[in-house]
């Protein structure tokens, strides 16, 4: 295994949550453990990524958010990465397919939150993320609305499990997805940075 990568067996079920984590709070903790229990997963990774083409700001540097992310998330099944760096790779759909060729057998899961589902079809190639690996959507506080009648959603319709089977989202066929809802602590990243605080640990 290439060094900076993580361990996984064939057959784990591993959720990659991906964001710049500038900087990583309890909202993010809260939607993994929930992740965890809900989507039924072995694992989840933290993927940090080196700098979010969608944002026009740059984030803080990549070292000093993992060194925070791992501060603050505490669980023996999560583990904050920076496979991106490590990867050489930027757009979700080639870390994707990066991951798929270095961990053959493992069952990843994609996880987003709500508000991301409603601007994913502006990611690069969408689509094929979508075939690759089955999506599990985290509803946060108002987005739920949106997120299912968003264009990626009407789309993907037809690939959608009910919240109910969303435990056997990892074994599912690409493309399926499901979202949770969850009373979602509202904290986001943004508005800890523009108040000037530090997330308490």
């Amino acid at each position: 295994m290439r060094a900076g990568l993580p361990f996984a067996q064939p057959g784990t079920r591993v959720g990659l949550l991906g964001g710049s984590f500038d900087p990583a709070h309890r909202g993010h903790v809260h939607i993994t453990e929930a992740a965890l229990r809900r989507f039924g997963l072995d694992r989840i990774w933290w993927l940090v990524s080196p700098g979010n083409p969608l944002k026009p700001h740059g984030p803080a540097p990549l070292r000093q958010r993992i060194e925070a992310a791992r501060r603050i998330m505490h669980h023996p099944r999560v583990e904050v990465t920076g496979i991106e760096a490590a990867l050489g790779t930027r757009m979700t759909r080639d870390t994707i397919a990066a991951l798929q060729r270095l961990y053959p057998g493992v069952r990843f899961v994609w996880l987003m939150g709500a508000d991301n589902l409603v601007q994913f079809d502006h990611w690069d190639r969408w689509q094929d993320i979508a075939a690759r690996v089955p999506i599990g959507v985290i509803a946060r506080p108002g987005w739920r609305m949106p997120a299912r009648f968003s264009r990626a959603a009407r789309m993907l319709w037809r690939a959608r499990l009910p919240e109910a089977q969303a435990g056997q989202l990892a074994q599912a066929r690409p493309p399926a997805w499901a979202m949770i809802n969850l009373p979602l602590n509202s904290l986001s990243s943004s508005a800890i940075r523009a108040d000037g605080r530090k997330e308490p640990t």
